[in-house]
């Protein structure tokens, strides 16, 4: 299987192991994995901000770019929701409308690829210590993925995965509503850090880096000596 690996801002900026695990995960589970070097932002913050016409040049770009891509996969939920809402922003574009819907069709957060394309449960990874999960809002609202990580996490070796209490609670991040709406994101993430510690968890885990950036940076605050770590770190020790 050729798999084209759509890194996503957050990752390429601020977690750039988390590509690296990706693609050694996806390699080790028999796919081709190349990198096309004119993918950019998926438009989202842009979008989100109300800025359609501004958001839709940067889609057009990603449309470009894994134009010749069997799959496109990120290790993000949050972004790769955004590429699926690609054929409701273009509907009825005679240019790009067909090019949405294509690109739309062929991409895939990495553990709905795995699981839920390639019928991977096991990818042969054993992690020690006890590790609770975070659901994130666009993984499992926008994007439908919500059983397809826990699968994953419940058959690493040596792992104990712990519930998260109101896991569906929205960390307090929502890309710019963070930066709009400080005083209440900040109420948001410091309920979801005392969530996270009463499951007495050493590692936080989680498919979109912007939430674990988010709570982890409240935990280290508060001097929590709990980590965070992207569900593809767990997935790729062995």
């Amino acid at each position: 299987m050729k798999v084209s690996l759509f890194i996503t801002c957050m990752c390429d900026i601020f977690a750039s192991n988390v590509g690296k695990d990706t693609v050694e995960i996806l390699e080790r589970v028999g796919c081709e994995v190349d990198f096309p070097e004119q993918q950019t932002c998926c438009g989202q913050p842009a979008y989100n901000s109300g800025y359609l016409e501004e958001s839709k040049k940067a889609m057009k770009q990603m449309m470009k770019a894994f134009k010749d891509s069997e799959y496109v996969v990120g290790p993000s939920g949050s972004c790769v929701g955004m590429l699926r809402e690609y054929p409701k922003i273009f509907a009825g574009d005679p240019k790009w409308e067909e090019e949405a819907n294509k690109l739309a069709a062929k991409t895939f957060e990495i553990t709905q690829f795995l699981v839920d394309v390639m019928g991977v449960v096991d990818v042969g990874s054993s992690f020690t210590g006890k590790i609770t999960y975070h659901p994130s809002c666009h993984m499992t609202r926008v994007l439908g993925v919500k059983e397809a990580p826990l699968k994953l996490l419940e058959n690493v070796k040596g792992v104990e995965l712990i519930k998260l209490p109101i896991g569906e609670d929205c960390c307090g991040f929502g890309g710019t509503f963070a930066v709009k709406s400080p005083v209440i994101s900040g109420e948001m993430v410091m309920e979801k850090s005392r969530h996270v510690t009463e499951t007495g968890a050493e590692y936080l885990v989680g498919g979109d880096m912007a939430c674990l950036m988010n709570i982890g940076g409240r935990m280290t605050r508060e001097g929590k000596n709990i980590k965070v770590a992207h569900i593809t770190e767990i997935l790729n020790q062995h």
